[in-house]
């Protein structure tokens, strides 16, 4: 138990410190990469508006005047220093796309050729601004001239996939050292709930063998004073009572041991599926048609499962008396098992009188839930039957769930 809680509790805790990780690692980088966007659109703006020159004089704005949003910097607000330091060229071109000049001295990663067929192709795509490969650049169309400027931003674009690369690298090791860390603590996190669990199922066990005898006395008596004085509805009414406890007892017996959770528990045999579905449906034939219900069944032939066919057994007795006592005059419960790939699937539906809200579905396994809210025990239901149900699933590996329909539902069990 201490083991199956300290998986899980791991599993939650890794994948939330993964998920933070991953939010900051890719909020930090984005905004590594915006920054260098927008100091390139700051310097291709600039040279942009003096024709592809810097300016004589690089001013600092007055205060307050701000350029492209509260992340940017200011506009000119740059060392003197990157008159000389930026590495750009600009072409012109005609309005047909023709090149008319090219200049390339502030740069030496690229020729005037290889310039002008960047610029060809920049144009042509007719986009104002955007990379190619490495470049950064800005096209202003005048009257009869286009002027595009291209900044290399190889350096800057490097420095931010570096920086991408060695966080991910870091947040690897962190989460390595988190996962060790959460391992070695997940144990003392999770005991003191793990043991009030267990001492939760020992008590109902315990109790339930307690109550077995007291109970088994009570209708001994009962049968005693029946032969005595003759029945009557008070002794009738203590007998019927006193069996509805008894099952109760074996009920929450039973569901303590199958909570266990324990493969080692049960026995794994292959058996006949098909023949033990089509032997428990016809079983409750009968009490279906004395109900006013009817069974209508689609049972695949000759599919086998390696299980314990006991609990099995308990597992499709769960399920269809739930669909037969649920189910409303006159309607059909319809049971179907069938194979599909490698699961095996098994299934009953039953109308219902009023609609399942989907929340209800995914509560019915839940113990002690049900949807009777008055609890009416005329149904004789005790709301432990289909946590029996999905603990037996569980055990044996697969998975149960109820999907609500327009005015019915399914319960579906997949192995």
């Amino acid at each position: 138990m201490i083991s199956r809680l300290r998986r899980k509790f791991i599993i939650i805790a890794m994948l939330s410190v993964t998920a933070v990780l991953a939010v900051l690692i890719a909020s930090i980088n984005i905004f590594n990469y915006r920054n260098v966007t927008v100091d390139a659109d700051i310097l291709l703006d600039m040279l942009s508006s003096n024709e592809g020159e810097f300016p004589d004089m690089m001013m600092q704005p007055p205060s307050g005047d701000h350029f492209g949003g509260p992340f940017d910097r200011r506009k000119d607000q740059m060392s003197p220093e990157m008159r000389y330091e930026a590495r750009f060229f600009t072409i012109e071109l005609d309005k047909d796309g023709e090149v008319l000049s090219v200049d390339t001295g502030r740069i030496a990663a690229i020729d005037s050729s290889e310039a002008a067929a960047l610029a060809e192709k920049v144009y042509s795509g007719g986009r104002t601004k955007g990379y190619s490969g490495d470049y950064r650049y800005l096209r202003t169309d005048n009257d009869d001239v286009t002027l595009i400027v291209f900044y290399d931003c190889g350096r800057s674009l490097d420095n931010a996939g570096s920086f991408l690369r060695t966080s991910i690298v870091i947040s690897v090791l962190g989460l390595v050292i988190v996962f060790v860390l959460i391992a070695l603590t997940s144990k003392v996190v999770v005991k003191p709930a793990a043991e009030a669990y267990e001492k939760q199922k020992r008590f109902i066990t315990d109790a339930g063998h307690e109550l077995k005898t007291p109970l088994a006395v009570i209708n001994a008596d009962v049968e005693v004073l029946g032969m005595e004085n003759g029945d009557n509805e008070w002794i009738e009414d203590i007998r019927k009572q006193t069996q509805r406890l008894t099952d109760l007892t074996q009920r929450l017996i039973y569901l303590a041991k199958t909570e266990e959770g324990s493969k080692k528990s049960i026995t794994k045999i292959d058996f006949p599926l098909s023949d033990c579905v089509a032997e428990m449906t016809e079983s409750f034939r009968g009490l279906a048609k004395a109900s006013g219900r009817s069974i209508d069944s689609d049972i695949k032939p000759g599919i086998i499962l390696n299980g314990d066919q006991k609990a099995i057994e308990e597992l499709i007795s769960v399920v269809m008396d739930n669909a037969v006592k649920y189910s409303p005059e006159g309607s059909s419960v319809k049971v179907s098992l069938a194979k599909s790939g490698s699961k095996v699937i098994f299934k009953v539906y039953n109308d219902t009188e009023e609609p399942v809200a989907k929340e209800e579905a995914e509560l019915m396994f839940d113990r002690f839930y049900r949807a009777d809210k008055s609890r009416n025990s005329g149904t004789g239901g005790y709301g432990i039957g289909l946590s029996i149900a999905k603990n037996i699933v569980e055990v044996h590996g697969g998975k149960i769930y109820a999907s609500p329909a327009e005015k019915g539902i399914t319960v579906t069990a997949e192995f």
